[in-house]
């Protein structure tokens, strides 16, 4: 049976936009994995050497400690920093590309109102959005160091300034994503695209963050049970390992299991870059169709044809 297309352009209140949600990640799980897994090869890959390499370096600095090898605390803080840098250089272009990628694939989902299967024109419109992209990936920075400082005020004032530290922190994410897809789908540049956002945002402020802080808890959950069964791996090899005196310096099994661990971590993480920006995209739908009614006036025009 052909899956059917939903709706995107609809008014929604937050109990529906919740479910579209899981409708829609359901529907488009497979599709969008595919195209995920195409474009992300090459950073994987790179993951995977930055896991290797912080195990490494963690392996290491727990075998000078204990004085087990020949290992120094001074090259395993090397390989540590090595690690370290190549993840965050990788973790950024991983999160522009998927923020983009999810971005670019539920705009064409609603415009083909079907499944996405061409992977080439989903990366198309990234392509194309190429330099606006960089650019509002460099003011997000900016955005999220003045949020941060923001944030640290907050926090100072005790319960009421930490609940309302995550208030603001969940419509700016709300407010970052929506951004994002006007500038994508309307090819707005990013400054007018901040402008549309903060607008279509701040109308349905209690919404925007009622959205983003369920289901961000609900695919928080769902990333946690994903990594529940690597983590028990490693935490039983880990007590069988102390408890029988393995040397893990040099133990090729221990840094097998601890890099491959440590790399599917990182890569669920950058999946759930995807997952996020998919709750805004879904939102962005809905607040553009409860501020323009286009859809509806798509709709009486048909009525208005047809009769």
């Amino acid at each position: 049976m052909k899956d059917k297309y939903i709706e995107l352009r609809q008014r929604r209140d937050v109990g529906d936009i919740i479910t579209v949600y899981f409708d829609f990640f359901k529907q488009n799980l497979k599709s969008f994995t595919n195209i995920f897994i195409n474009y992300n090869g090459i950073f994987i890959l790179l993951l995977l050497g930055a896991s290797y390499l912080m195990v490494t370096g963690g392996i290491g600095m727990y075998n000078a400690e204990k004085g087990f090898g020949n290992a120094t605390e001074q090259e395993a803080t090397i390989y540590l920093a090595i690690g370290f840098l190549i993840f965050f250089i990788v973790f950024i272009c991983i999160a522009a590309l998927n923020y983009s990628l999810a971005s670019s694939y539920i705009i064409r989902y609603e415009q083909g109102k079907k499944i996405v299967t061409d992977k080439k024109e989903v990366w198309q419109m990234v392509k194309d959005n190429a330099s606006n992209i960089i650019v509002f990936i460099i003011l997000l920075v900016f955005i999220y160091f003045a949020f941060m400082i923001v944030s640290f005020v907050f926090i100072l004032i005790p319960i009421l300034g930490t609940i309302a530290q995550y208030i603001i922190q969940f419509f700016v994410t709300s407010w970052l994503g929506i951004s994002f897809m006007v500038m994508l789908n309307e090819n707005k540049s990013p400054t007018d695209a901040f402008g549309e956002g903060w607008n279509l945002a701040k109308n349905s402020f209690w919404k925007c963050v009622g959205v983003n802080f369920i289901l961000g808890l609900l695919i928080g959950l769902l990333l946690v049970l994903l990594l529940v069964i690597p983590g028990v791996i490693v935490g039983v090899y880990s007590f069988h390992a102390l408890d029988t005196g393995v040397n893990f310096g040099e133990s090729v099994v221990a840094k097998i299991i601890f890099t491959l661990t440590a790399c599917i971590f990182l890569i669920v993480m950058a999946y759930s870059q995807s997952l996020s920006q998919f709750i805004n995209g879904i939102l962005y739908f809905s607040l553009h169709e409860q501020k323009y009614n286009v859809n509806t006036r798509e709709k009486i025009d048909q009525i208005g044809l047809g009769e």
